[in-house]
């Protein structure tokens, strides 16, 4: 229900950094481009999210999302800044809690507030700590709720965020691809974790993940992750393009949950960047269009 890739420059043909997600949600939800402007905000301006308001900060960066036509916040998206995030559902341990912030809202929050990867990081884990995650994640469905998984690159680096409830661990990719799906992926190795896990040997997956923890060499995650490996070393925007409308593997879903939209971004060491996005479902249909955030994006329309 979601796959999220990156790959970083020593993976690309052109030394960029490439991000690409398919979002997959119930088939009859319509998702939708969105663009919000930078703004700035009073000292007492306050932002209503999909089920809560929270405290709005001082100014918040123009943003481009592919957003759930009935949520506040996105499946994924890009900022002026060139950082790109993406979530994905993951089941946890973690007792399910009261309508807060969605992973959605997450990623909306993430990009508004995140000048590089990095403070995206910061942001999503600083308001998972403060308000906590929970709520239907489905228009139609309220028995749909689950914490979530959240992959943030700009040019200059990428990260995995886990969650289950309040807790958190980020690891910095080191490796020249990652990709993430419906599950944790973060063992023992991470940089930054949630304060009551500091200082503990853990294995986050192991702690937290509802499900035991299996290695399946079919499951979507294992298909995209030797997907990814083919290519390393030449990867292009369209590499990433045909890796998610890929049908083997299930990247590209249909049925009654379905890939209801898709993006690819490309990030340039110069700090310009390039975004596409179907804005429609099935990316083994539908094309991939060049989307822009603010006229200080530079417009690549080959993607190789």
């Amino acid at each position: 229900m979601c796959d999220t890739f990156v790959a970083l420059s020593s993976a690309t043909k052109d030394g960029s950094v490439i991000f690409a997600k398919n979002s997959d949600r119930p088939e009859d939800e319509a998702q939708s481009i969105q663009r919000y402007p930078r703004q700035s905000h009073g000292s007492s301006a306050t932002v209503l999210c999909t089920y809560i308001e929270i405290p709005q900060v001082k100014s918040t960066a123009a943003v481009l999302l592919s957003q759930p036509d009935w949520m506040w916040g996105a499946e994924m998206g890009a900022n002026e800044h060139g950082v790109v995030i993406g979530n994905e559902a993951v089941w946890t341990k973690a007792a399910p809690g009261p309508p807060a912030l969605l992973g959605m809202d997450l990623v909306r929050l993430g990009l508004e507030r995140g000048g590089s990867a990095s403070q995206a990081v910061e942001v999503i884990t600083g308001l998972l700590e403060q308000h906590g995650q929970g709520g239907p994640c489905a228009e139609h469905d309220p028995s749909l709720a689950y914490d979530n998984a959240f992959l943030i690159a700009d040019a200059k680096e990428a990260w995995v965020v886990d969650t289950a409830g309040q807790d958190w661990a980020a690891e910095r990719i080191t490796s020249k691809t990652r990709n993430i799906s419906n599950s944790l992926s973060i063992r023992t190795h991470f940089e930054r974790s949630s304060p009551r896990l500091k200082n503990i040997d853990l294995d986050f997956t192991a702690q937290f993940s509802e499900a035991p923890i299996q290695v399946d060499p079919t499951s979507r995650a294992a298909c995209g992750q030797r997907l990814l490996a083919q290519h390393t070393g030449h990867i292009t925007p369209k590499t990433m393009m045909n890796i998610l409308s890929d049908h083997p593997s299930g990247l590209c879903m249909h049925g009654a949950f379905a890939t209801t939209a898709s993006m690819v971004s490309q990030l340039f060491p110069d700090g310009t960047y390039t975004h596409w996005m179907t804005g429609a479902p099935f990316p083994c249909q539908t094309p991939f269009k060049p989307v822009f955030i603010t006229d200080r994006t530079r417009a690549v329309f080959n993607y190789g």
